[in-house]
């Protein structure tokens, strides 16, 4: 079963915004997990990944300080707060609950449509 992504919108630059992602199956707490992004005419990029535990996570240079990826594997959920957001920042964001995390390096299946969710749309204006 697919994640589902909830929390974007619009947001004025500078603003914050906090996703969260409802994750299905039995693996989620044992499992890293990432959020991702998608500029239209792009390719999804990699945000931030966390371990399954929690206690490690990993971040996209450019959003390193300003972003948090966190979890609660007793509610299957799994969430972004995202602060000082710039109009760079507007994309479809999504979440994957199959992915490979460690020594700072991820990895993921870009063709695995059950991994990802319909995405949630921030948009940042200026």
């Amino acid at each position: 079963v697919q994640p589902v992504e909830s929390g974007g919108g619009l947001v004025q630059a500078g603003g914050s915004l906090r996703l969260s992602c409802a994750a299905s199956g039995r693996t989620f707490s044992t499992s890293a997990a990432g959020w991702f992004r998608r500029v239209p005419g792009k390719e999804r990029e990699f945000v931030a990944a966390i371990s399954w535990d929690g206690v490690s996570t990993y971040y996209w240079e450019s959003v390193k300080g300003r972003f948090t990826i966190s979890r609660d594997n007793a509610k299957n959920m799994l969430y972004l707060q995202m602060d000082k957001l710039s109009p760079g920042g507007t994309a479809v964001y999504y979440c994957n609950t199959e992915i490979t995390y460690s020594d700072q390096s991820v990895r993921w299946d870009e063709d695995d449509n059950d991994a990802w969710g319909q995405g949630t749309q921030v948009t940042v204006s200026a």
